[in-house]
């Protein structure tokens, strides 16, 4: 049903429509949209064709990401006559009111930090207000809000932390997401256990520095105490978080993970470069030879412990030899897998002043030769499991392939059949029987 943009809410039906891009966090907090959406009456639906009301929440990580958006935006310049576009999340937070002028069928604009006071915005929207802002960075603890809708009836998401303190210099975050700050940990075991009551048997903390974490109340918890709590509340069987800074990453952690054996064995751990000048360029506050003594405190637990990463290649300034160290690091770590990206300049960042750019040829080439290192590597470890017995949470059926797809708490995906019906969200023992680069397939032990 088509709409004139300017008639108030208690004309139509209250209906919307949202799309996310971008990383667990930024799915997470439209689960907090959704929630407070449904609170305030409105219902959700599947298609932007059905809604009256479409919501974009952003992700300005890397340019390409932000194209995204903004093409998106185009297609519903017409498409989406007298409906209600809203612009949400890190490129809201970004780009701020400019978005009205790239865009001028847009009437809302939010960061994440204002989702809080969305109530209030939908507010004006109802009363025909064409140009509605949310981008209030304040320290308070905005970024919890009081209804969440769950899209996954088994994995709880739960943000312990909000915002970066840190200064890297490629990196928007801390213009987008705002100052560090930490919710109380009684909240965030209340939370648990709150989602243990509904059925839920894992968890995963999210913030974009979880290892900062630092409980704001009397009880001043670190994160490694968080973790080791959450890891024993009643009906939980895992814990996982993301993401870290190798800087933040601390001992504790690690044998948190060690003497409780409901955290999972993986740690992701955003190297970067494997250039401690490419390091000090990029003002990530750690050289290589610290970062591999976090990789040496994995490697001694007494858990196996699954390894993840984070790469950017082509820094500005970053040499053949700068960049020959970091393919040495990933043979010298043997990562269980990795997310591997051109370097993206973004704006308000200290990498814009820097001089000496890669060009996008060379920095494809980089990317490539880097993602078929890895690929190797990946064949090579999860060779290494054939055989062996893994515990998985299953989380999905393929009709196509008539297969069961479930996670090992070392974060392996793990393919397998069996006659036994309705196995989401159980705990299946498999024996691995097959190993490709980026996924296992087995058979289920009866």
């Amino acid at each position: 049903m088509w709409i004139d943009a300017a008639a108030t809410i208690d004309e139509v039906e209250k209906t919307f429509y949202i799309e996310t891009f971008g990383c667990q966090m930024n799915a997470h907090d439209s689960e907090k949209v959704v929630g407070t959406l449904v609170h305030e009456g409105y219902a959700q639906v599947e298609s932007p064709d059905q809604a009256n009301y479409i919501f974009f929440n952003t992700c300005s990580i890397r340019d390409k990401a932000e194209q995204k958006v903004f093409n998106r935006l185009q297609h519903f310049k017409n498409s989406g006559k007298g409906k209600v576009v809203a612009v949400i999340g890190c490129v809201a937070q970004q780009e701020g009111e400019k978005i009205f002028e790239r865009a001028p069928h847009v009437s809302l604009v939010a960061g994440s930090a204002s989702y809080t006071k969305l109530p209030e915005m939908l507010v004006q929207l109802e009363k025909g207000n064409r140009r509605v802002t949310g981008l209030s960075l304040d320290t308070e603890l905005t970024f919890d809000t009081p209804f969440t809708r769950r899209d996954n009836p088994h994995r709880g998401w739960i943000t312990v932390i909000e915002g970066c303190d840190k200064s890297c210099a490629y990196c928007v975050v801390p213009f987008t997401r705002g100052p560090e700050r930490s919710r109380t940990g009684a909240s965030v075991i209340e939370e648990a256990t709150r989602l243990a009551g509904l059925g839920y048997t894992e968890i995963q903390l999210l913030g974009q520095n979880v290892n900062s974490y630092r409980d704001p109340s009397p009880a001043g918890w670190d994160f490694a105490t968080l973790l080791d709590q959450v890891g024993r509340v009643p009906g939980i069987r895992r814990v996982r978080f993301t993401t870290s800074h190798p800087r933040d990453f601390v001992k504790p952690i690690i044998d948190a993970i060690e003497g409780n054996a409901n955290l999972c064995n993986h740690v992701h751990l955003p190297v970067q470069s494997g250039s401690s000048r490419v390091l000090e360029a990029m003002q990530r506050l750690y050289t290589r030879e610290q970062y591999m003594e976090r990789i040496q405190w994995m490697r001694e637990a007494k858990r196996p412990i699954a390894m993840t990463s984070d790469i950017i290649v082509g820094f500005p300034g970053e040499t053949e030899r700068d960049f020959e160290e970091t393919l040495d690091l990933l043979e010298e770590v043997k990562y269980d897998s990795i997310f591997s990206f051109k370097y993206s300049r973004r704006p308000n960042t200290a990498a814009l002043e820097l001089g000496d750019q890669i060009t996008e040829e060379e920095k494809t080439r980089r990317l490539t030769i880097v993602q078929e290192r890895q690929r190797a590597i990946q064949m090579r470890q999860n060779a290494e499991l054939l055989g062996e017995e893994e515990e998985l949470l299953v989380e999905s059926w393929y009709e196509s392939t008539g297969q069961w797809v479930g996670r090992t708490t070392r974060n392996r995906t793990l393919s397998f059949t069996s006659g036994m019906p309705d196995l989401l969200g159980k705990y299946v023992r498999v024996r691995v029987m097959r190993a490709g680069p980026n996924s296992l397939t087995g058979e289920i032990i009866h």
